[in-house]
């Protein structure tokens, strides 16, 4: 091929890269129908609760040994939370979690990004209508009474402390990865977090008011008292606004200094 042939193909194809249409920098891409991502928030807390509530089961079955029992308990979860969020990320956010919904909300409230007040009134129903089908659907997948209501009781304070952190925590680490543009390892860093969570929070870290409902509904392993739900809840929602709150100290947006003379 001679050198102008060479030439004239370069700037042909330099001039169809140039009039290709680019997305803008940090554009999102199109948002799918309300109703698609309500049934993702659905689908995914029905499916993170049957998770956590039939590796439950599953694990006092095949063992008398509480450590082992929420060994397999977490690792379970870690890997069925980390698999929804790849698989309905893209759709909804992959919330299932009120908490992360109301902060995300907030956040979005002068028109960034995120949910809306009124697509938040349809996620959080639709996480906790999930989160009971997902306790009902384990407890029907080994034999269990379909509703019965846990008596585990959970409502020592410092158990309360535990989920005010797990919940601070998971707020900071989601909203963090996003202040950073980075995103794109929340699958990996919330599924991991939570698993670690399990150790090192008082109360095994629940962390999320939909998830707590669902499993009163429940009397095994990951059961929790319906006493002891709402306060649960609150201790939730305080840690939400101690997280946000850590998000706005630790990421907070720095002032453009102004230009220096040149010396």
């Amino acid at each position: 091929m001679s050198a102008t042939r060479a030439a004239g193909t370069e700037t042909t194809a330099e001039a169809v890269i140039a009039v290709e249409p680019r997305p803008a920098p940090g554009a999102m891409p199109p948002r799918r129908p309300l109703v698609a991502r309500a049934a993702a928030e659905l689908v995914g807390t029905a499916a993170l609760v049957a998770v956590v509530v039939g590796s439950g089961i599953q694990a006092t079955e095949l063992t008398q040994d509480v450590g082992l029992q929420l060994l397999a308990n977490s690792i379970a979860t870690v890997f069925g939370l980390g698999v929804l969020i790849v698989l309905l990320g893209p759709v909804s956010g992959a919330h299932f979690n009120p908490a992360v919904t109301l902060a995300e909300w907030w956040t979005a409230r002068r028109g960034g990004a995120g949910v809306t007040a009124g697509e938040a009134a349809v996620y959080v129903p639709a996480q906790i209508a999930g989160a009971i089908a997902g306790a009902v659907l384990a407890d029907a997948m080994f034999g269990e009474p379909l509703v019965k209501w846990s008596t585990h009781d959970r409502s020592a304070g410092h158990l309360l402390l535990g989920e005010v952190v797990a919940t601070a925590g998971l707020i900071l680490l989601i909203f963090g990865l996003a202040r950073t543009d980075s995103l794109r390892f929340a699958p990996v860093a919330v599924a991991s977090y939570i698993g670690a969570a399990y150790w090192f929070t008082s109360s095994t870290s629940f962390a999320n008011p939909a998830v707590t409902i669902g499993r009163a509904f429940t009397d095994t392993f990951a059961g929790i008292a319906p006493g002891s739900v709402p306060g649960f809840i609150v201790a939730q929602l305080a840690g939400g606004v101690v997280g946000l709150a850590l998000v706005a100290l630790i990421f907070m947006q720095g002032r453009a200094g102004s230009a220096q003379p040149a010396g």
